[in-house]
């Protein structure tokens, strides 16, 4: 999946603004990928993979747990805890449908157990 699409559909799933939407996109794959790998993007697919090449990710940091995940998320992207949730939310479900099920679930296995639950699917947003 293209990052446009995969931006798309996290927008939609979160209910924000796709300008929002890239941004939180952004800052969920730079912590993910430091937490997995130690700041290398060798885990995720070439799709996603690229459009991380040169955005100036922090260096290697450890992320114990979802909590600080999200508080990271939300420093990087500049919005609230609550979006910063959300939006991690929204990454995490698009994830499981933009990838094969073996490459989510090695992602999933390099992070720490406590994060089962952010890696569930969200319900999308009633759409009125």
């Amino acid at each position: 999946m293209r990052f446009p699409l995969f931006v798309d559909a996290v927008s939609r799933r979160a209910g924000l603004p796709a300008a929002q939407a890239a941004t939180i996109a952004r800052a969920v794959l730079q912590t993910m990928v430091e937490r997995m790998s130690g700041g290398t993007t060798g885990h995720l697919p070439d799709e996603l993979d690229d459009y991380l090449a040169g955005s100036g990710a922090d260096g290697p940091a450890a992320v114990p747990g979802p909590a600080e995940f999200v508080r990271r998320v939300g420093e990087r992207a500049g919005v609230d805890e609550a979006t910063a949730r959300t939006g991690t939310g929204a990454v995490f479900a698009t994830l499981r449908e933009a990838v094969t099920v073996d490459e989510f679930r090695d992602m999933v296995a390099r992070l720490p157990r406590d994060f089962d639950g952010m890696t569930q699917p969200i319900p999308r947003p009633d759409v009125a």
